[in-house]
């Protein structure tokens, strides 16, 4: 082992002394390990091999070889698939020693991340697939070997990859990416028998859902019978009936979807295991009902029993509050019982004690002198009542003008609003009549010569005052003939065309004329030599054509202006001025 270990520190130093680029260093680790691997492989010592190997990890050589896998890795993919291969293979099998929490904590997931990230570029080109199926080979090598970490709780290997965002794009990338995903959970439960029964529940949540996720979005065979395959060897290995159940429409999706695909015989297993209760008689079920319910009930009643305790408590602690509660009432009500008993024996007291003194001095006065003290203390009393009372009397009447008043404002401001919406109302109404009696046609109703004149002379005026800022008058002059001339152009085709159109129309009705005179012609027994004169010369149809053109034309004098804007004579006159 001894010249092994030397040539692990050569190979350091070289890593660490050589500048290669690291297209030559994947390469010149590739050559190199594999060597390495192969003598270590014929040593007679069994433990040689998994001595190297962590010595390749103490030495940080792994750690150089893991770093090698980056993001922006181009080109010599197969050098790159072969070093993942030789990496994963010298990651199984190590024993870190003192350096386990790192190596389990640290390392592997890191690993694991350069790996899947160096799958999810092999992914995106299509040429590879035979690379990367290597690499996924060499993940699920690596997950088989290191499932008692799930136990330990110290890296949960599969929920790590299931989360990773690099195994996200290997499944969006291609079917057959997909599909070699599926197939690496195949592999790493059919390899192994105790690899699902080591995971956690969270780790067997997340592969059950990535095979369900599988068939719901893919519509290829081959996965989905890939997926339904996976689903049939954890519910094979695991007591998995609770959590299917849970995803539901499961079983109509595998009747609608994947029925008639290649793999029915899955089909039916995997439904049966959605629908447990159709492979039931109807008294299991009955008897399924009946010792749920009595647990229920049973579950009710221990529920009640150690809820009453606790009830009877609460009773009494809300009673022996009401009670108290009704004793501090019933005392304040006797305090201010007496209070006011209180108040009127002083008031009385004082009112006796106020008349007694009231006697004494009237015993002290001269006897002429009591009866105008009385009088005085009467008239007294009388004013204090007289004001009392017109002070209620004055009050009342402000409170009542003041809500007389208020009624008015309210009677005032109501009658403004009346005579404001009627007010609109009727100027409604008068702009209706207005605009219904004015006439329909709003433009001038003729263009004399002074008119066109004066109008010309205002045109001209206002081109003077506000002249052109984009272009000078030459160019507007240019312009303006131009625009005449395209217009007399464009007349001038119109005319054409519309003489065109009326010798066409000439023609057609010569040839009706024609045809009219040969449908009503008279059989060739009964034809005289006068008739034939008619078949011999047109000139009565012409006559006729002529006289119903002179009729129209008449007609069309007596039309309004407006009605002869599109007439050949009417562009003539425009054409003239």
């Amino acid at each position: 082992m001894e010249p092994l270990e030397e040539a692990l520190m050569q190979l350091k130093r070289d890593l660490e002394d050589k500048e290669m680029s690291q297209h030559d260093t994947i390469n010149f680790l590739n050559n190199t390990l594999k060597q390495f691997l192969n003598m270590a492989a014929v040593q007679k010592d069994r433990g040689a091999l998994t001595r190297f190997k962590s010595l390749l990890y103490q030495s940080g050589i792994l750690d150089h070889c893991v770093s090698l896998f980056t993001p922006s890795l181009q080109g010599n993919w197969s050098a790159a698939a072969m070093l993942a291969s030789l990496t994963s293979s010298c990651c199984v099998g190590v024993e870190p020693g003192e350096l386990s929490e790192s190596f389990h904590g640290l390392f592997l997931p890191s690993v694991m991340d350069s790996l899947l990230s160096l799958a999810s570029q092999l992914a995106r080109q299509t040429q590879h697939m035979d690379l990367l199926k290597k690499v996924m080979e060499s993940i699920g090598w690596i997950m088989r070997a290191h499932t008692q970490l799930t136990t330990q709780g110290q890296c949960l290997f599969i929920s790590h990859v299931l989360s990773s965002a690099y195994y996200e794009r290997i499944q969006g990338c291609d079917v057959t990416a997909a599909l070699l995903c599926v197939q690496m959970w195949i592999d790493s439960c059919t390899a192994s028998s105790d690899f699902l029964s080591s995971l956690s529940d969270n780790s067997i949540q997340l592969l059950l859902d990535e095979a369900v996720g599988q068939l719901a979005i893919t519509s290829d065979a081959a996965v989905g019978g890939a997926s339904i395959r996976l689903i049939l060897h954890m519910s094979n290995q695991l007591q998995l009936q609770t959590l299917l159940l849970s995803f539901k429409g499961l079983d109509s999706l595998l009747e609608k979807d994947w029925r008639g695909r290649g793999f029915d015989q899955e089909v039916s297993q995997l439904i049966a295991l959605l629908r447990p209760c159709e492979n039931t008689s109807p008294e299991e079920c009955v008897r399924a009902a009946c010792i749920i319910q009595a647990t229920w009930r049973a579950y009710l009643t221990r529920r009640r029993l150690k809820t009453l305790k606790r009830v009877v408590t609460m009773l009494q602690r809300h009673f022996r509050a009401r009670k108290k509660r009704q004793q501090k009432q019933r005392a304040a009500q006797q305090w201010e019982e007496e209070c006011k008993y209180q108040v009127c024996m002083r008031r009385q007291q004082a009112r006796t004690k106020f008349h007694q003194k009231q006697r004494q001095l009237l015993q002290l006065l001269p006897p002429d002198q009591v009866e105008p003290y009385l009088q005085e203390c009467e008239r007294r009393a009388a004013v204090l009542i007289q004001s009392t009372w017109r002070g209620v009397m004055a009050r009342r009447r402000v409170d009542l003008q003041r809500c007389v008043s208020k009624h008015t404002q309210a009677q005032q401001r109501a009658a403004r609003t009346l005579q404001r919406a009627v007010r609109h109302y009727l100027q409604e109404r008068r702009a209706a009549k207005v605009l219904s009696s004015m006439p329909c046609w709003i433009g001038q109703k003729g263009l004399t010569n002074s008119r066109r004149v004066m109008l010309k002379r205002q045109v001209e005026e206002h081109i003077r005052l506000h002249p052109s800022v984009g272009i000078s008058s030459e160019q507007c002059e240019h312009l303006h003939v131009d625009v005449q001339w395209r217009l007399q152009a464009l007349l001038q085709k119109t005319i054409q065309k519309s003489r065109e159109e009326q010798k066409i129309e000439s023609l057609l009705a010569h040839t009706h004329t024609q045809l009219d005179l040969l449908r009503d012609t008279l059989p060739l027994s009964d034809v005289k030599v006068a008739d034939i004169q008619r078949f011999l010369s047109p000139s009565r149809a012409v006559a006729a054509k002529a006289r119903d053109a002179h009729n129209a034309r008449l007609q069309a004098d007596r039309l309004p202006w407006w009605r002869t804007l599109d007439d050949e004579t009417a562009q003539g006159e425009f054409m003239g001025l």
